[in-house]
Protein backbone atom coordinates (compact mmCIF):
# COMPACT_ATOMS: atom_id res chain seq x y z
CA UNK A 1 0.00 0.00 0.00
CA UNK A 2 1.45 3.37 -0.56
CA UNK A 3 0.54 5.55 2.36
CA UNK A 4 1.52 9.06 0.30
CA UNK A 5 -1.33 7.95 -2.17
CA UNK A 6 -3.76 7.13 0.33
CA UNK A 7 -3.07 10.58 2.73
CA UNK A 8 -3.45 12.28 -0.51
CA UNK A 9 -6.85 10.64 -1.45
CA UNK A 10 -8.15 11.74 1.94
CA UNK A 11 -7.04 15.08 1.73
CA UNK A 12 -10.38 17.29 0.28
CA UNK A 13 -10.72 19.82 -2.40
CA UNK A 14 -11.49 22.43 0.23
CA UNK A 15 -8.21 21.14 2.53
CA UNK A 16 -5.92 21.53 -0.61
CA UNK A 17 -7.40 24.88 -1.57
CA UNK A 18 -7.14 26.05 1.94
CA UNK A 19 -3.22 24.79 2.61
CA UNK A 20 -2.01 25.07 -1.07
CA UNK A 21 0.24 27.99 -2.40
CA UNK A 22 -2.36 28.51 -5.19
CA UNK A 23 -5.16 28.66 -2.41
CA UNK A 24 -8.46 30.84 -2.67
CA UNK A 25 -6.56 32.97 -0.06
CA UNK A 26 -3.50 33.33 -1.65
CA UNK A 27 -4.89 34.38 -5.00
CA UNK A 28 -7.42 36.78 -3.43
CA UNK A 29 -4.51 38.61 -1.02
CA UNK A 30 -2.03 38.43 -4.23
CA UNK A 31 -5.02 40.17 -6.22
CA UNK A 32 -5.43 42.82 -3.86
CA UNK A 33 -1.36 43.51 -3.27
CA UNK A 34 -1.61 43.43 -7.09
CA UNK A 35 -4.43 46.22 -7.70
CA UNK A 36 -2.93 48.99 -6.59
CA UNK A 37 0.31 50.67 -7.31
CA UNK A 38 -0.28 53.63 -5.43
CA UNK A 39 1.31 53.07 -2.31
CA UNK A 40 -1.13 51.38 -0.83
CA UNK A 41 -0.49 49.86 2.90
CA UNK A 42 -2.15 46.45 2.78
CA UNK A 43 -1.41 45.58 6.01
CA UNK A 44 -4.07 48.58 6.91
CA UNK A 45 -7.04 48.00 5.65
CA UNK A 46 -8.20 51.54 6.15
CA UNK A 47 -4.95 53.55 5.32
CA UNK A 48 -5.58 56.84 3.24
CA UNK A 49 -5.73 56.35 -0.61
CA UNK A 50 -5.18 58.50 -3.50
CA UNK A 51 -8.49 59.25 -5.45
CA UNK A 52 -8.53 58.79 -9.25
CA UNK A 53 -9.01 62.51 -9.78
CA UNK A 54 -8.91 65.79 -7.39
CA UNK A 55 -12.08 65.54 -5.58
CA UNK A 56 -14.47 68.44 -4.36
CA UNK A 57 -15.69 66.69 -1.71
CA UNK A 58 -13.32 64.82 1.41
CA UNK A 59 -16.78 63.57 3.75
CA UNK A 60 -20.07 62.29 3.44
CA UNK A 61 -22.92 62.82 5.19
CA UNK A 62 -26.22 60.88 4.63
CA UNK A 63 -29.57 62.09 5.38
CA UNK A 64 -31.84 59.31 4.16
CA UNK A 65 -35.85 59.72 5.43
CA UNK A 66 -36.81 56.14 5.86
CA UNK A 67 -40.17 55.17 4.49
CA UNK A 68 -40.02 58.37 1.83
CA UNK A 69 -40.67 61.64 2.28
CA UNK A 70 -44.29 63.12 0.26
CA UNK A 71 -41.57 64.68 -2.04
CA UNK A 72 -44.93 66.49 -3.86
CA UNK A 73 -45.65 67.81 -0.72
CA UNK A 74 -41.84 69.46 0.03
CA UNK A 75 -39.93 69.81 -3.04
CA UNK A 76 -42.44 69.35 -6.50
CA UNK A 77 -44.91 72.12 -6.32
CA UNK A 78 -47.95 70.83 -9.18
CA UNK A 79 -50.24 73.29 -8.85
CA UNK A 80 -52.15 71.29 -11.93
CA UNK A 81 -52.63 68.33 -9.87
CA UNK A 82 -54.00 70.71 -6.48
CA UNK A 83 -56.47 71.97 -9.45
CA UNK A 84 -57.71 68.44 -10.36
CA UNK A 85 -57.80 67.49 -6.42
CA UNK A 86 -60.54 64.73 -5.86
CA UNK A 87 -60.71 63.99 -9.76
CA UNK A 88 -60.40 60.31 -10.98
CA UNK A 89 -56.56 59.30 -11.69
CA UNK A 90 -56.25 59.24 -15.67
CA UNK A 91 -56.06 55.79 -16.83
CA UNK A 92 -52.84 56.31 -18.84
CA UNK A 93 -51.09 56.87 -15.53
CA UNK A 94 -51.62 53.62 -14.43
CA UNK A 95 -52.10 51.32 -17.20
CA UNK A 96 -49.16 48.15 -16.70
CA UNK A 97 -48.04 49.72 -13.20
CA UNK A 98 -48.11 48.20 -9.62
CA UNK A 99 -48.47 49.97 -6.48
CA UNK A 100 -47.93 48.74 -3.31
CA UNK A 101 -51.26 49.54 -1.64
CA UNK A 102 -53.66 50.71 -4.64
CA UNK A 103 -55.88 49.19 -6.92
CA UNK A 104 -58.76 50.52 -9.05
CA UNK A 105 -59.11 54.11 -9.56
CA UNK A 106 -57.67 56.25 -6.98
CA UNK A 107 -58.28 60.20 -6.86
CA UNK A 108 -55.98 62.69 -7.89
CA UNK A 109 -54.52 64.60 -4.82
CA UNK A 110 -52.73 68.12 -5.13
CA UNK A 111 -50.71 68.99 -2.02
CA UNK A 112 -52.56 70.83 0.71
CA UNK A 113 -49.19 72.88 1.93
CA UNK A 114 -48.67 76.57 1.06
CA UNK A 115 -45.91 76.77 -1.41
CA UNK A 116 -43.19 79.96 -2.21
CA UNK A 117 -40.20 80.21 -3.82
CA UNK A 118 -36.57 80.94 -1.92
CA UNK A 119 -33.74 81.45 -3.18
CA UNK A 120 -31.76 83.79 -5.89
CA UNK A 121 -32.66 80.13 -7.92
CA UNK A 122 -36.24 80.43 -6.54
CA UNK A 123 -36.69 77.14 -5.72
CA UNK A 124 -40.31 75.84 -4.45
CA UNK A 125 -40.48 74.33 -1.16
CA UNK A 126 -43.08 74.04 0.75
CA UNK A 127 -44.12 75.43 4.39
CA UNK A 128 -43.20 72.04 5.76
CA UNK A 129 -39.63 72.71 6.14
CA UNK A 130 -39.50 76.49 6.73
CA UNK A 131 -35.96 75.95 7.82
CA UNK A 132 -34.55 74.31 5.03
CA UNK A 133 -36.46 77.11 2.73
CA UNK A 134 -34.11 79.51 4.25
CA UNK A 135 -31.09 77.59 3.09
CA UNK A 136 -32.26 77.40 -0.64
CA UNK A 137 -29.27 79.21 -1.64
CA UNK A 138 -26.71 76.37 -0.50
CA UNK A 139 -29.15 73.08 -1.89
CA UNK A 140 -29.36 71.51 -5.38
CA UNK A 141 -32.80 69.88 -5.66
CA UNK A 142 -33.11 66.88 -7.86
CA UNK A 143 -36.76 66.55 -8.64
CA UNK A 144 -36.40 64.10 -11.27
CA UNK A 145 -35.01 61.29 -9.30
CA UNK A 146 -35.90 57.57 -10.25
CA UNK A 147 -35.77 53.81 -9.00
CA UNK A 148 -36.63 50.25 -9.84
CA UNK A 149 -38.38 49.42 -6.77
CA UNK A 150 -41.64 50.57 -4.98
CA UNK A 151 -40.80 48.67 -1.92
CA UNK A 152 -38.81 49.94 0.87
CA UNK A 153 -36.56 46.83 1.60
CA UNK A 154 -35.67 46.41 -2.26
CA UNK A 155 -35.29 50.17 -3.08
CA UNK A 156 -33.34 50.96 0.03
CA UNK A 157 -30.70 48.00 -1.36
CA UNK A 158 -30.90 49.76 -4.91
CA UNK A 159 -29.71 52.90 -3.54
CA UNK A 160 -26.95 52.13 -1.39
CA UNK A 161 -25.41 48.71 -3.21
CA UNK A 162 -26.61 49.10 -6.46
CA UNK A 163 -28.40 46.05 -6.23
CA UNK A 164 -32.18 45.48 -5.05
CA UNK A 165 -31.02 41.68 -3.82
CA UNK A 166 -28.89 41.03 -0.58
CA UNK A 167 -25.30 40.64 -0.72
CA UNK A 168 -24.10 43.58 -2.55
CA UNK A 169 -21.50 46.31 -0.80
CA UNK A 170 -22.52 49.23 0.44
CA UNK A 171 -22.27 53.07 -0.66
CA UNK A 172 -20.41 53.40 2.43
CA UNK A 173 -18.28 50.68 2.15
CA UNK A 174 -17.09 51.22 -1.13
CA UNK A 175 -16.32 54.78 -0.50
CA UNK A 176 -13.73 53.61 2.05
CA UNK A 177 -12.44 51.18 0.00
CA UNK A 178 -11.56 53.26 -2.19
CA UNK A 179 -10.15 55.91 -0.11
CA UNK A 180 -9.57 54.35 3.34
CA UNK A 181 -10.19 56.46 6.48
CA UNK A 182 -8.26 59.77 7.61
CA UNK A 183 -8.42 59.48 11.32
CA UNK A 184 -7.14 56.05 12.25
CA UNK A 185 -8.55 56.36 15.51
CA UNK A 186 -12.01 56.09 14.39
CA UNK A 187 -13.89 53.96 11.95
CA UNK A 188 -14.26 55.44 8.30
CA UNK A 189 -17.99 54.45 7.87
CA UNK A 190 -20.50 55.58 10.82
CA UNK A 191 -24.02 54.71 10.70
CA UNK A 192 -26.44 56.03 13.41
CA UNK A 193 -30.12 55.59 14.01
CA UNK A 194 -33.27 57.75 15.26
CA UNK A 195 -36.84 57.03 15.80
CA UNK A 196 -36.75 53.71 17.51
CA UNK A 197 -36.23 51.59 14.69
CA UNK A 198 -33.59 50.15 12.04
CA UNK A 199 -34.53 50.87 7.58
CA UNK A 200 -36.87 48.23 6.48
CA UNK A 201 -33.41 46.53 4.38
CA UNK A 202 -32.06 46.84 7.93
CA UNK A 203 -28.43 46.16 8.20
CA UNK A 204 -28.07 45.13 4.04
CA UNK A 205 -27.75 49.10 3.79
CA UNK A 206 -24.49 49.72 5.84
CA UNK A 207 -23.00 46.03 5.23
CA UNK A 208 -19.76 45.56 3.65
CA UNK A 209 -20.94 42.57 0.90
CA UNK A 210 -17.83 40.41 -0.28
CA UNK A 211 -15.79 43.51 0.30
CA UNK A 212 -13.54 42.88 3.93
CA UNK A 213 -15.69 43.12 6.28
CA UNK A 214 -13.25 46.18 7.90
CA UNK A 215 -15.13 48.09 5.47
CA UNK A 216 -18.78 47.59 6.78
CA UNK A 217 -20.68 50.74 8.59
CA UNK A 218 -19.89 50.62 12.29
CA UNK A 219 -23.39 51.37 13.82
CA UNK A 220 -23.17 53.62 16.71
CA UNK A 221 -25.55 54.87 19.45
CA UNK A 222 -26.13 58.43 20.78
CA UNK A 223 -27.53 57.04 24.32
CA UNK A 224 -25.41 54.62 26.25
CA UNK A 225 -21.95 53.17 25.47
CA UNK A 226 -21.73 54.27 21.92
CA UNK A 227 -20.80 51.39 20.40
CA UNK A 228 -22.03 47.84 21.97
CA UNK A 229 -19.38 46.11 23.84
CA UNK A 230 -16.50 48.47 23.17
CA UNK A 231 -16.20 49.22 26.66
CA UNK A 232 -13.77 46.77 28.44
CA UNK A 233 -15.35 43.50 30.32
CA UNK A 234 -15.46 43.58 34.27
CA UNK A 235 -11.93 42.61 35.56
CA UNK A 236 -9.96 43.63 32.62
CA UNK A 237 -8.55 47.03 32.48
CA UNK A 238 -6.93 48.63 29.53
CA UNK A 239 -2.98 47.06 30.18
CA UNK A 240 -4.61 43.88 30.25
CA UNK A 241 -6.79 44.41 26.97
CA UNK A 242 -3.82 45.22 25.16
CA UNK A 243 -1.61 42.16 26.38
CA UNK A 244 -4.45 39.78 24.98
CA UNK A 245 -4.18 42.18 21.71
CA UNK A 246 -0.65 41.48 21.72
CA UNK A 247 -1.02 38.01 21.47
CA UNK A 248 -4.20 37.84 19.24
CA UNK A 249 -2.10 39.80 16.84
CA UNK A 250 0.81 37.37 17.03
CA UNK A 251 -1.70 34.37 16.34
CA UNK A 252 -3.62 35.96 13.32
CA UNK A 253 -0.04 37.39 11.85
CA UNK A 254 0.92 33.73 11.75
CA UNK A 255 -2.09 32.60 9.77
CA UNK A 256 -1.96 35.58 7.64
CA UNK A 257 1.35 34.11 6.96
CA UNK A 258 0.42 31.05 6.20
CA UNK A 259 -2.78 31.06 4.65
CA UNK A 260 -2.81 34.45 2.74
CA UNK A 261 -6.43 35.21 3.62
CA UNK A 262 -7.41 39.16 3.63
CA UNK A 263 -10.31 38.14 6.06
CA UNK A 264 -7.59 37.86 8.76
CA UNK A 265 -5.40 41.28 8.26
CA UNK A 266 -9.15 42.48 8.33
CA UNK A 267 -9.35 40.71 11.70
CA UNK A 268 -6.39 42.57 12.59
CA UNK A 269 -7.22 45.80 11.91
CA UNK A 270 -10.80 45.42 13.37
CA UNK A 271 -8.74 44.39 16.36
CA UNK A 272 -6.89 47.67 16.81
CA UNK A 273 -9.37 49.78 15.92
CA UNK A 274 -11.97 48.67 18.71
CA UNK A 275 -8.46 49.26 21.24
CA UNK A 276 -8.24 52.86 19.73
CA UNK A 277 -12.00 52.90 19.68
CA UNK A 278 -12.25 52.67 23.40
CA UNK A 279 -10.41 56.16 24.05
CA UNK A 280 -11.63 58.00 20.86
CA UNK A 281 -15.40 57.52 20.45
CA UNK A 282 -16.65 58.52 23.90
CA UNK A 283 -14.91 61.74 23.04
CA UNK A 284 -16.40 62.86 19.68
CA UNK A 285 -19.50 61.39 20.78
CA UNK A 286 -20.18 63.72 23.63
CA UNK A 287 -22.12 66.60 22.71
CA UNK A 288 -22.27 68.08 25.93
CA UNK A 289 -19.26 69.56 24.91
CA UNK A 290 -20.85 72.00 22.37
CA UNK A 291 -21.65 75.27 23.38
CA UNK A 292 -25.10 76.02 24.60
CA UNK A 293 -26.25 78.11 21.06
CA UNK A 294 -24.41 74.81 19.19
CA UNK A 295 -26.92 73.07 20.50
CA UNK A 296 -30.15 74.89 20.18
CA UNK A 297 -29.37 75.73 16.94
CA UNK A 298 -29.71 72.06 15.94
CA UNK A 299 -32.24 71.44 18.89
CA UNK A 300 -30.10 68.59 20.28
CA UNK A 301 -30.31 67.29 24.08
CA UNK A 302 -27.71 65.90 25.59
CA UNK A 303 -28.72 62.17 26.33
CA UNK A 304 -31.76 62.01 23.80
CA UNK A 305 -31.72 59.19 21.04
CA UNK A 306 -32.95 61.98 18.44
CA UNK A 307 -32.30 63.19 14.57
CA UNK A 308 -31.13 66.50 15.72
CA UNK A 309 -28.25 64.73 18.26
CA UNK A 310 -27.39 62.56 15.69
CA UNK A 311 -26.81 65.21 12.79
CA UNK A 312 -25.01 67.38 15.52
CA UNK A 313 -23.06 64.11 16.14
CA UNK A 314 -22.11 63.80 12.08
CA UNK A 315 -21.07 67.03 12.26
CA UNK A 316 -18.59 66.34 15.07
CA UNK A 317 -17.23 62.93 13.30
CA UNK A 318 -16.62 64.29 9.94
CA UNK A 319 -14.82 67.06 11.57
CA UNK A 320 -12.37 64.40 12.89
CA UNK A 321 -11.76 62.81 9.59
CA UNK A 322 -14.61 60.17 9.65
CA UNK A 323 -15.48 59.34 5.58
CA UNK A 324 -18.73 58.84 5.51
CA UNK A 325 -21.62 59.21 8.18
CA UNK A 326 -25.03 57.56 7.26
CA UNK A 327 -28.25 58.73 9.17
CA UNK A 328 -31.38 57.03 9.27
CA UNK A 329 -34.39 58.54 10.33
CA UNK A 330 -37.82 56.36 10.39
CA UNK A 331 -41.55 56.96 10.31
CA UNK A 332 -41.44 58.72 6.72
CA UNK A 333 -43.65 56.36 5.18
CA UNK A 334 -47.09 58.97 4.80
CA UNK A 335 -49.70 56.44 3.43
CA UNK A 336 -52.74 58.15 6.14
CA UNK A 337 -53.62 55.01 8.12
CA UNK A 338 -53.44 57.43 10.53
CA UNK A 339 -52.90 60.72 11.46
CA UNK A 340 -49.26 60.81 12.21
CA UNK A 341 -49.67 60.15 8.33
CA UNK A 342 -51.64 62.64 7.27
CA UNK A 343 -49.55 65.19 4.66
CA UNK A 344 -51.26 68.00 6.92
CA UNK A 345 -50.72 68.32 10.40
CA UNK A 346 -48.39 64.52 10.54
CA UNK A 347 -46.00 65.78 8.25
CA UNK A 348 -45.75 68.86 9.92
CA UNK A 349 -45.07 67.45 13.34
CA UNK A 350 -42.21 65.04 11.40
CA UNK A 351 -41.06 67.76 9.84
CA UNK A 352 -40.34 69.60 12.66
CA UNK A 353 -37.74 67.10 13.63
CA UNK A 354 -35.99 67.06 11.02
CA UNK A 355 -36.01 70.21 9.22
CA UNK A 356 -34.12 72.33 12.33
CA UNK A 357 -31.07 70.43 12.60
CA UNK A 358 -30.62 69.51 9.14
CA UNK A 359 -30.33 73.43 8.22
CA UNK A 360 -28.45 74.03 11.14
CA UNK A 361 -25.83 71.30 10.00
CA UNK A 362 -25.20 73.47 6.43
CA UNK A 363 -25.18 76.79 8.49
CA UNK A 364 -22.55 75.24 10.59
CA UNK A 365 -20.78 73.36 7.73
CA UNK A 366 -20.70 76.34 6.20
CA UNK A 367 -19.67 78.81 9.28
CA UNK A 368 -16.67 76.32 9.89
CA UNK A 369 -15.37 76.28 6.67
CA UNK A 370 -16.19 72.70 6.14
CA UNK A 371 -19.14 72.37 3.47
CA UNK A 372 -17.10 72.51 0.67
CA UNK A 373 -16.03 69.72 1.14
CA UNK A 374 -18.49 67.73 2.97
CA UNK A 375 -21.01 66.52 0.63
CA UNK A 376 -24.72 66.43 2.31
CA UNK A 377 -27.41 64.44 1.09
CA UNK A 378 -30.85 64.05 2.21
CA UNK A 379 -33.56 62.04 0.79
CA UNK A 380 -35.57 58.77 0.74
CA UNK A 381 -35.31 55.63 -0.86
CA UNK A 382 -38.51 56.66 -3.35
CA UNK A 383 -41.32 59.33 -3.75
CA UNK A 384 -45.29 59.33 -3.27
CA UNK A 385 -47.90 58.94 -5.79
CA UNK A 386 -50.07 61.97 -6.71
CA UNK A 387 -53.00 60.30 -6.27
CA UNK A 388 -54.90 59.16 -2.48
CA UNK A 389 -53.41 56.06 -1.01
CA UNK A 390 -56.10 53.03 -2.14
CA UNK A 391 -56.33 51.84 1.53
CA UNK A 392 -57.24 55.47 3.12
CA UNK A 393 -59.05 56.59 0.36
CA UNK A 394 -62.34 57.38 1.89
CA UNK A 395 -60.95 58.67 4.78
CA UNK A 396 -60.17 62.34 6.67
CA UNK A 397 -56.64 61.40 6.81
CA UNK A 398 -54.84 62.07 3.48
CA UNK A 399 -51.92 60.32 2.22
CA UNK A 400 -50.21 58.89 -0.79
CA UNK A 401 -48.67 55.05 -1.83
CA UNK A 402 -45.64 54.20 -2.86
CA UNK A 403 -44.04 55.52 -6.21
CA UNK A 404 -40.52 54.56 -8.00
CA UNK A 405 -41.01 56.97 -10.95
CA UNK A 406 -40.40 60.65 -9.62
CA UNK A 407 -38.96 61.76 -6.86
CA UNK A 408 -36.79 64.61 -5.03
CA UNK A 409 -34.13 64.82 -2.78
CA UNK A 410 -31.48 67.69 -2.68
CA UNK A 411 -27.55 67.77 -2.08
CA UNK A 412 -25.25 70.68 -0.50
CA UNK A 413 -21.79 71.51 -0.60
CA UNK A 414 -18.85 68.74 -1.42
CA UNK A 415 -18.59 70.67 -5.23
CA UNK A 416 -22.30 70.49 -5.66
CA UNK A 417 -23.98 73.70 -7.72
CA UNK A 418 -26.28 75.87 -4.83
CA UNK A 419 -29.45 77.42 -5.20
CA UNK A 420 -30.88 75.12 -8.01
CA UNK A 421 -33.61 72.49 -9.59
CA UNK A 422 -32.36 69.93 -11.88
CA UNK A 423 -34.58 67.99 -13.24
CA UNK A 424 -38.66 68.02 -13.78
CA UNK A 425 -41.81 66.00 -13.60
CA UNK A 426 -45.20 66.42 -15.46
CA UNK A 427 -47.91 68.83 -14.27
CA UNK A 428 -49.41 66.09 -12.60
CA UNK A 429 -46.11 64.73 -10.90
CA UNK A 430 -46.54 61.05 -12.65
CA UNK A 431 -43.66 61.30 -14.87
CA UNK A 432 -40.14 62.39 -15.69
CA UNK A 433 -39.74 65.12 -18.80
CA UNK A 434 -36.55 66.39 -18.55
CA UNK A 435 -33.05 65.46 -16.69
CA UNK A 436 -33.93 61.97 -15.80
CA UNK A 437 -31.42 60.89 -12.53
CA UNK A 438 -31.98 57.41 -11.56
CA UNK A 439 -30.05 56.01 -8.35
CA UNK A 440 -27.10 54.75 -10.23
CA UNK A 441 -26.40 58.04 -11.76
CA UNK A 442 -26.36 59.37 -8.25
CA UNK A 443 -24.25 56.60 -7.40
CA UNK A 444 -21.77 57.87 -9.94
CA UNK A 445 -22.02 61.66 -9.25
CA UNK A 446 -21.24 61.05 -5.19
CA UNK A 447 -18.19 58.91 -6.17
CA UNK A 448 -17.40 61.41 -8.78
CA UNK A 449 -17.43 64.20 -6.07
CA UNK A 450 -15.46 62.20 -3.59
CA UNK A 451 -12.55 62.01 -6.98
CA UNK A 452 -13.40 58.83 -7.95
CA UNK A 453 -14.10 57.09 -10.95
CA UNK A 454 -17.39 54.85 -10.52
CA UNK A 455 -16.04 52.83 -13.70
CA UNK A 456 -12.54 52.17 -12.16
CA UNK A 457 -13.54 51.54 -8.53
CA UNK A 458 -14.14 47.85 -8.72
CA UNK A 459 -13.75 44.76 -6.57
CA UNK A 460 -13.07 41.11 -8.10
CA UNK A 461 -15.38 38.12 -6.96
CA UNK A 462 -16.49 35.07 -8.38
CA UNK A 463 -14.65 35.96 -11.44
CA UNK A 464 -16.27 39.30 -12.43
CA UNK A 465 -15.63 42.58 -11.42
CA UNK A 466 -18.12 44.47 -9.52
CA UNK A 467 -18.97 47.44 -9.09
CA UNK A 468 -21.52 50.26 -7.05
CA UNK A 469 -23.48 51.37 -10.03
CA UNK A 470 -23.73 47.90 -11.64
CA UNK A 471 -23.25 48.08 -15.53
CA UNK A 472 -25.08 51.94 -15.56
CA UNK A 473 -24.65 54.92 -14.45
CA UNK A 474 -23.68 58.50 -15.22
CA UNK A 475 -22.37 61.49 -13.41
CA UNK A 476 -25.01 64.15 -13.04
CA UNK A 477 -22.57 67.09 -14.95
CA UNK A 478 -25.86 69.60 -14.24
CA UNK A 479 -24.91 69.19 -10.12
CA UNK A 480 -21.28 70.07 -10.53
CA UNK A 481 -20.25 73.58 -9.41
Amino acid sequence: MDLHHERLLGVTRRQFLRAGPAGIGGMALASLLGRDLLGRDETNPLAPRASHFKAKAKNVIYIHMAGSPPHLDLFDYKPELVKRTDQNCPDEFLKGRRFAFTSGVPKLLGSPRKWAQHGRGGTWISDAIPNIAGVADEIAVIRSMNTDQFNHGPAEMLLYTGSPNQGRPSMGAWVTYGLGSVNQDLPGFVVLISSGSNPSAGKQDWASGFLPSVYQGVQCRSQGDPVLYVSDPAGMDRSMRRLSLDALKDLNEMQAKELGNPETLTRIAQYEMAYRMQASVPEVMDITKEPKEVLEAYGAKPGAGSLANNILLARRLVEKGVRFVQLFDWGWDFHGTNPGEDIRDGLTNKCRTMDVPVAALIRDLRARGLLDETLVIWGGEFGRTPFREGRTAKGAVLGRDHYPDCFSIFLAGGGVKGGITHGESDELGFSIVKDKVHVHDLQATILHLLGMNHERLTYRFQGRDYRLTDVHGQVVKGLLA
